[in-house]
Order: structure tokens, then sequence, then C-alpha cells
């Protein structure tokens, strides 16, 4: 995709980043719903984690004046929704990501790739490479 992505996607992607999540994942949904242009995806390996990591994107994007329209299952922390309006976030505790699969709901949109989701994933690569030397 040659398109300029939306600044707002990295600000989402390297606030998560902070907490350590697992295995984010951002799709370009915009010619397959209308509830919203981008779906991020995430996980945290425990409710507490969860709730980190969505206080933290809240954080963040206050700091950048940008307001959700709602954060539902902040307390539980076991699946944190945040409504940005065009970009709707999902932090799941890991098992309950794997139960619901949205990834798989979600096999014909776009995966796309911030600046801060690539530096993340060539992070991982390097660190793999250097455990099979």
């Amino acid at each position: 995709m040659t398109a300029k992505l939306d600044p707002m996607l990295d600000l989402i992607v390297n606030a998560m980043l902070q907490r350590k999540v697992i295995a984010p994942v951002l799709l370009d949904v915009q010619e397959l719903t209308s509830v919203a242009d981008y779906f991020i995806i995430c996980s945290g390996s425990s409710s507490r984690q969860v709730s980190a990591i969505a206080q933290t994107i809240k954080k963040e994007l206050k700091t950048h004046k940008f307001k959700p329209i709602s954060i539902d299952g902040l307390k539980e922390g076991q699946w944190v929704l945040m409504d940005f309006g065009h970009v709707v976030i999902h932090i799941f505790y890991d098992p309950v990501r794997n139960f619901y699969d949205l990834e798989s709901l979600w096999t014909d949109a776009v995966r796309l790739k911030t600046p801060g989701l690539q530096k993340y994933e060539a992070a991982l690569q390097a660190q793999e490479n250097n455990h099979d030397a």
C-alpha cells in the first residue's frame, strides 16, 4: 500500500509497544466495513497488563488531543475495546484473543505496518536470528 498512513496509527502502536504487547496487528478494514477504517489487535499476558496497555494508549493519545468515543472492558482486563471513531483497538488477554480469533474473521483486510511496527518486527527477527546462531 502506497497511501500515507494516518499518523494516529503509529502513535497507538508506539504506545502499545511501551507495554510489551503480544503480536500487534494493524488491519485496514475500510473496504470491508463502515464501523471503522482500522482495527488494531494485540494482547497481553495478564489482565493487569491488558489494562495497562489500554491506559498507556489513552494517556498517549490524550497528549495529542485524541479522545476515545468509548472504552469497554478496562476493569476486567480480558478484552478491552477502545473506540476512537475511525480506529478501533482490541486489546485481549492472550487466551481470550486465541478463543475469539478476530484476525481470522478479517482475513480479507490488508495488514499494515507503521514505522513503529516495522521496527518492532525487525527487532523480533534479529532476536530470533541471534537465538538460532
